[in-house]
């Protein structure tokens, strides 16, 4: 398509805006394509099919029927092929980093960022292929023994978001492909060109023909599309990262058919700072957890609980911090956050600041959309006074607006951090190490920072609970037997004990 737009790829064959099934780059059998949007500036740089319910079915089958294959691989062969996937990854991360800054937003170092941390889960996986292990028990009757084994599930599916496109495509593929399971990757409408970039490299890499397929589709066609994948009974697991609302819808889907099922949803994570915290240890580490993509992350910093005795002092050293950011385009490099990734979202921080402001809220530092490029941008923004009366204490914010709320005590901060029905993650910040494992243990999350702002890595679980979803997305063995199946045997033997 004609497009004002020149990405300068340093290989042009990277760019691929077409279906990839069964080994083939195909368009939708509607042959409707959509367009892909610059968040920064709004225009048009590319379009993809249109792929719809009556694309599923061939996708699933070629997955299925290269499931019969790919099984049998051994450990060391899914192994090697995560390799070369992970080093052609490597090897073309200056074009991937330029299609990223395009399809969301982030500036372009914070692309090169999601392309390292995406990286390392291909590099983690390729080292758990080999380390799948059965087990052997003693059995309570004479003459028998039972043992286990692990075997890859089957045809999986993952329902992508567009906030770390290359990051959850690979957090979820690479223990898909280092298990065994083939894959039907659907990604946002917002960031399809980043999957298929990745189903070109997988291809090179050596995968065979219909071990991994994508299809993108726009935003009408997500839920039929969705449900269709849910409900297709070669279909045996479904791995989705997105909101609560339509993770439930998801369950719901998958429930007849009884599919394995990891969620990772909504977040409104909690973020408790004490008065013996180190304050520039503290604020180093929430600007950059509540500010990476503009705050578009489920982990991200949303409530900010600080004792009484520093309010004052900590809100001005991290409005300080905060005006230093500096807004713009992802690809300049003077630009340290970018735009909002969908329209949608600026409409909402918008209102969470005027609804803020309506129940006695202080703007702080920032509070407005800002006129850049006719891009989705919106500023850094700090609210003092905040109560739980405002939208901002129940909503999640995916947006660059931090809210702080005052508390006197510690059992006081643990009731307002879990007064959610979300469970994603917490952070705390203190100097004292019995506050802070009696913290560990009482803050309602499945994950916690202590002392520590952004913690996710290919080796530490990944994961909520409550309304946050269930299941792991990393971390060792817990992640890949979400692709797996566990087989008892029991032998009974005839002349032993």
């Amino acid at each position: 398509m004609d497009s004002p737009i020149n990405l300068n790829l340093k290989h042009p064959d990277l760019f691929r805006d077409q279906a990839y099934v069964n080994g083939k780059w195909v368009e939708a059998k509607s042959g409707k394509r959509f367009d892909i949007i610059d968040p920064g500036s709004n225009q048009k740089f590319a379009s993809c099919p249109d792929m719809a319910v009556e694309d599923v079915d061939e996708a699933v089958q070629a997955a299925h029927e290269a499931f019969q294959v790919f099984r049998t691989f051994t450990p060391r062969t899914r192994a090697d092929l995560l390799a070369k996937f992970d080093a052609l990854i490597r090897e073309h991360k200056d074009d991937l980093a330029t299609i990223l800054v395009y399809e969301t937003g982030k500036p372009l170092v914070e692309a090169y960022g999601e392309i390292e941390y995406a990286a390392s889960f291909t590099r983690w996986f390729a080292g758990e292929a080999e380390r799948i292990q059965g087990t052997n028990f003693p059995a309570a009757i004479p003459g028998r023994r039972i043992f286990t084994i692990k075997q890859p599930l089957g045809v999986t599916a993952a329902l992508v978001p567009w906030n770390f496109p290359i990051a959850m495509v690979l957090r979820k593929a690479s223990a898909a492909l280092a298990a065994g399971c083939t894959m039907v990757a659907k990604p946002s409408p917002e960031t399809p060109l980043s999957a298929l970039t990745l189903a070109y490299l997988a291809e090179k890499a050596g995968y065979p023909k219909g071990v991994f397929n994508v299809l993108p589709t726009t935003l009408a066609n997500t839920p039929s599309l969705s449900e269709a994948l849910c409900k297709h009974p070669l279909v045996k697991k479904v791995t989705f990262t997105g909101s609560t609302r339509v993770g439930k819808i998801l369950a719901a889907h998958c429930a007849d058919g009884l599919k394995k099922l990891t969620l990772e949803l909504g977040g409104n994570c909690p973020f408790v700072v004490f008065d013996d915290a180190n304050l520039d240890q503290t604020v180093d580490a929430l600007i950059p957890l509540k500010f990476r993509h503009a705050g578009q992350a489920c982990i991200t910093a949303n409530r900010v609980y600080v004792q009484r005795a520093i309010y004052d002092k900590f809100a001005d050293l991290l409005a300080e911090k905060t005006r230093q950011i500096r807004v713009g385009h992802g690809t300049d490099k003077n630009t340290t956050m970018g735009p909002l990734t969908v329209p949608t979202g600026l409409d909402k921080v918008a209102g969470q600041v005027e609804d803020a402001k309506k129940n006695g809220g202080t703007v702080l530092t920032g509070g407005n959309r800002l006129d850049l490029n006719n891009g989705y941008f919106f500023e850094p923004t700090i609210i003092t006074n905040a109560s739980q009366s405002m939208k901002i204490a129940s909503e999640e914010t995916f947006g660059p607006v931090l809210a702080l709320f005052p508390f006197d005590t510690e059992e006081e901060a643990v009731k307002l951090a879990n007064d959610t029905s979300m469970g994603l993650a917490s952070y705390c910040f203190t100097k004292n190490v019995d506050r802070m494992w009696r913290m560990f243990e009482n803050l309602e999350a499945g994950m916690i920072g202590l002392n520590s702002g952004n913690s996710s890595a290919a080796e530490s679980p990944f994961g909520g609970i409550k309304d946050s979803g269930f299941g792991k997305e990393s971390g060792k063995d817990v992640a890949i037997n979400e692709y797996l199946i566990t087989k008892t045997g029991t032998l009974t033997l005839e002349g032993q004990y």
